[in-house]
């Protein structure tokens, strides 16, 4: 799912190679995906009233459940 977040945010900015994305389980057993981007592009990959972001949890939320996880997404500035 890292790497699916990361073809997803990279897609999306100007600036590819600023894409970072770190994997945290928490104790419960919940993934924390941490996307890290330039400071510029922060408002794109959040979009509109947090459109966007809200997108891309959409589709990792999906891929989690093929795989009977739960992943939440965090933009980190």
């Amino acid at each position: 799912m890292e790497e699916l977040l990361r073809y997803l945010a990279r897609s999306l900015v100007a600036e590819r190679e600023e894409v970072e994305v770190d994997s945290v389980t928490e104790e419960d057993g919940t993934i924390v995906l941490e996307l890290r981007v330039a400071k510029d592009e922060v408002g794109r990959v959040i979009g509109r009233g947090g459109r966007t972001i809200n997108a891309l949890r959409a589709v990792i939320r999906a891929a989690a459940v093929k795989h009977e996880k739960r992943v939440l997404v965090d933009v980190i500035d």
